[in-house]
Formats: C-alpha cells, sequence, structure tokens
C-alpha cells in the first residue's frame, strides 16, 4: 500500500517535493524511518480508523459517566478534611467547562451534593463507580477500534482495568483540587493574593491544571490498550493531546461566546448540546495523540521485524 500512495502522491505537484522533503528527515528512535513515513502511517490511521464514529462514542460514554464520577467525587467529600475543597473544586469545573454551560451543571451538582447518601457503602455510590468505570471503559474501546491495534485484552480484564484509572483519574483529581487551596492559602500568607498578585494565582492554577490534564492523558494512553506498555510517560501523543486540547478550550470558549446560536435555536437545552460538541471534539483530540503513539509503536515494531 505505500508503494501506491507514494506513486499517487509523486503525481501531485508541490505534494511530490513535500514528500521527497519528508523522507529526507530522520526521526530519532525509528531506526532510520522518516518524517514521511511516520506521517503516512499516522494519516493512514485516521483515515482507516473511523476517528469521528469512535469520537461520538466516546462522547457518548463520557457525558453519561460525568454525574456518576462527580457523584463519586462528592461522596468523598464528607471524608476530606480540606476547609475549601468544595468550592475549589467548582471552580476548577467552572474553568474546564465552555462558557454558559457551567450554570446548567452547576445546579445538578449541587442537587447530587443535597441529596447524596453519605455513606461509602451506598448503592448510589457504588453505581457511581460502575458509571464512571463504564466511561473510562469507552474510551479503552475507542482506542482498540484502532487501525495500529492487533491486540486486545479480555473483557473481564479490560473492565478491571478502567475501574482502577477511573480511581486514579479521581485521585490526581482530588490532588489537584487539594494543591490549588494549599496554594491560595500560600500566596495569602504570604500577602501576595491581592490584585496585584491575581495574575500569579491564576498562572500557577493553569500550572496545576494543565499538568494534571497531561497526567490523566498518559495514563490513559499507558492503560488504554495491551501495546500501551510500551508508551512512555511523555509521549509525542499526550504531549499534542494535551497542547491540542489547551487551544481547543480557548478557542471553543470564543466560538460559545461569539458564534454559537444553540440557545437561541434550542432555547435552555442548547447547553447541553454545547456541552456535548465539546466533549465530541476533545474525544476526537484524544484519538489523534493515541494514534500518533500507536502509529510510532507500529513503525518500531515493523523496523524490528524487517
Amino acid at each position: 500500500m505505500t508503494k501506491q500512495i507514494e506513486d499517487k502522491l509523486e503525481k501531485i505537484p508541490v505534494i511530490n517535493w513535500l514528500v521527497q522533503f519528508g523522507k529526507k528527515i530522520k526521526i530519532p528512535g525509528l531506526e532510520g524511518m522518516s518524517l514521511y513515513d511516520l506521517l503516512e502511517m499516522y494519516v493512514i490511521g485516521i483515515v482507516k480508523g473511523a476517528l469521528t464514529t469512535r469520537a461520538g462514542g466516546i462522547a457518548f460514554s463520557f457525558f453519561m459517566a460525568i454525574f456518576p464520577f462527580l457523584l463519586f467525587i462528592l461522596s468523598l467529600l464528607p471524608y476530606i478534611p480540606i476547609e475549601g475543597f468544595q468550592e475549589g473544586l467548582f471552580s476548577l469545573i467552572s474553568e474546564v467547562l465552555p462558557p454558559k454551560t457551567f450554570d446548567a451543571v452547576d445546579g445538578v451538582i449541587k442537587d447530587i451534593l443535597n441529596n447524596q447518601y453519605g455513606s461509602l457503602l451506598s448503592f448510589g455510590f457504588l453505581a457511581s463507580i460502575f458509571l464512571m468505570t463504564n466511561g473510562v471503559n469507552a474510551i479503552f474501546g475507542g482506542f482498540e477500534y484502532s487501525y495500529h491495534v492487533d491486540e486486545f485484552r479480555s473483557v473481564i480484564r479490560s473492565y478491571f482495568v478502567s475501574l482502577g484509572v477511573s480511581l486514579l483519574m479521581a485521585f490526581f483529581l482530588i490532588v489537584t483540587v487539594t494543591l490549588i487551596i494549599i496554594y491560595q492559602v500560600a500566596l495569602t500568607k504570604i500577602g501576595w493574593l491581592d490584585a496585584s498578585g491575581l495574575d500569579l494565582f491564576y498562572w500557577g492554577r493553569s500550572f496545576l491544571f494543565l499538568l494534571m490534564i497531561f497526567t490523566i492523558v498518559s495514563i490513559l494512553f499507558r492503560y488504554g490498550t495491551k501495546q500501551g506498555k510500551e508508551v512512555k510517560f511523555f509521549s509525542p501523543g499526550a504531549i499534542l493531546t494535551t497542547v491540542v486540547s489547551l487551544c481547543s478550550f480557548y478557542l471553543f470558549g470564543i466560538y460559545v461566546i461569539k458564534f454559537s446560536k444553540y440557545n437561541q435555536l434550542y432555547g435552555s437545552i442548547g447547553t447541553l448540546l454545547i456541552l456535548m460538541v465539546f466533549i465530541w471534539l476533545n474525544a476526537i483530540i484524544l484519538l489523534l495523540g493515541f494514534e500518533l503513539n500507536a502509529s510510532l509503536y507500529r513503525l518500531k515494531r515493523r523496523n524490528k521485524t524487517s
């Protein structure tokens, strides 16, 4: 197939020059493979991997898992002896979500908080673990449908791995909120949390949020498939996903404020549509990062075989 693609690209002006230029750029760690080889493998994986369809499935399952995940976190609040943790959690969620959507989610979160069972052994708590595990399992299922993946876990093993990753994600969220609170208290005691020091607080909070996103993405790529054991923590796919996700947060916020007409067309339900589009967009970005790691893995394995 590579020969067929190259023959077709050689007939296209400018593109044939870019192909020759890409073949001259060798990528370290790929044993002589060129940038063109990587890009070709990457594009094949995107085209043949039904990327948008997989992203749609992940977005739906992840949307269904958001509120059970929050129920799990909120059920832990009585056992987290940190003053201001709830406010810090709400502040972090409001920054992550697109503009105009937090008001709708805020009402649901407060309703969950006011009606929680308050026991770690309650049925609602166990159901929240089950549902949020399904969301992570859907992400792993989207990974395994990749064109470059040919090693699969059993259903039971996959579900237990998803459960462990779900608990890890909850742990890192709690740690991030805790560090933000400690950072805010430290700035207050030093006397830097005033009008001139707010920028320092915002930059520090953004860095902790960035670190949480990168860590969670790296964990998903590491445990998402059997071949993920070959993926390093600082992988190209994790870096790509984190950077593009941050750009999407900013650009999608501008789109919602300046151009989006969902609320005018659909009324209050337009807020949920915006949230669904946002999740779907980030699911695509997550899959793009995964496909990059999968392409690198397949090229390395092909080199060893040859």
